[in-house]
C-alpha cells in the first residue's frame, strides 16, 4: 500500500467523530481537500501523504514519533512543519498571533517547496470554507474563530500569500490570491 493510501486510512481514523468549524462537515473532508489541492502541484506520494496527515498532530493528538514510525522521516518532517505549537496551557485566543507569526517566519525561511505546497493547500481550503460561510452569514463568520478580528485574519492570509510567492505560477496560488482579495480587500 502506498504511503498516501495508508495516510488516508490513518487520517480517517484520527479525525473520526470530529467536524469542521463553521460547516459541521466531517473533519476528514478538509485534509482530503488539502491532498487534492496538493495533487495539482505534485504527485509525490510522501507529499500527498503529509498533506492528508497535516492536522493529525495539531488537532487529533497523534505524535510526530507515530507519524515517523508509520510513514517515515520525510512525511514526519513535513507534518511537523505544518503543525503549530498550540501551547495547550494558554488560551488559544492569547496565542493566535504568536502562532501565526511563527508560521509566517517559517515559510519565509524555508526553501522546501513541499512545505509551501501543503501550506498553500491548507490555507486555500480554509479560505474556501470561510468564503462560503461569509456568503451565508457575512462578517459574523469571524466569530467562529479563536481570533475574531477580520483585519488580523487579513494580515495573516496576506503574509502567507507573500511567503508563498514562489508558487505563483500554480493556478491554486492564483485562486488563493483571489480569495484574499475577496475577503480582505
Amino acid at each position: 500500500m502506498s504511503n498516501f493510501n495508508h495516510a488516508i486510512e490513518f487520517a480517517v481514523n484520527a479525525h473520526s467523530g470530529y467536524t469542521r468549524k463553521g460547516t459541521g462537515s466531517p473533519y476528514i473532508v478538509h485534509p482530503m481537500e488539502v491532498a487534492a489541492i496538493v495533487s495539482t502541484m505534485t504527485l509525490d506520494d510522501d507529499i500527498l501523504a503529509a498533506a492528508v496527515l497535516h492536522d493529525v498532530v495539531e488537532d487529533a493528538g497523534v505524535s510526530i514519533d507515530t507519524i515517523y514510525k508509520f510513514f517515515g522521516p520525510r512525511v514526519a518532517e513535513l507534518v511537523a512543519c505544518e503543525s503549530e505549537d498550540k501551547r495547550p496551557d494558554l488560551p488559544k485566543c492569547e496565542t493566535w498571533k504568536i502562532r501565526k507569526e511563527e508560521t509566517i517566519a517559517h515559510l519565509k525561511a524555508t526553501r522546501d517547496s513541499a512545505v509551501k505546497m501543503i501550506t498553500l493547500a491548507d490555507k486555500l481550503s480554509n479560505l474556501r470554507a470561510t468564503y462560503q460561510s461569509y456568503l451565508r452569514i457575512g462578517d459574523a463568520v469571524w466569530n467562529q474563530f479563536n481570533e475574531k478580528d477580520k483585519n488580523l485574519h487579513g494580515w495573516y492570509y496576506s503574509e502567507i500569500l507573500e511567503a508563498l510567492g514562489d508558487l505563483s505560477d500554480f493556478p491554486v496560488w492564483q485562486e488563493y490570491r483571489w480569495y484574499v482579495k475577496k475577503l480582505f480587500g
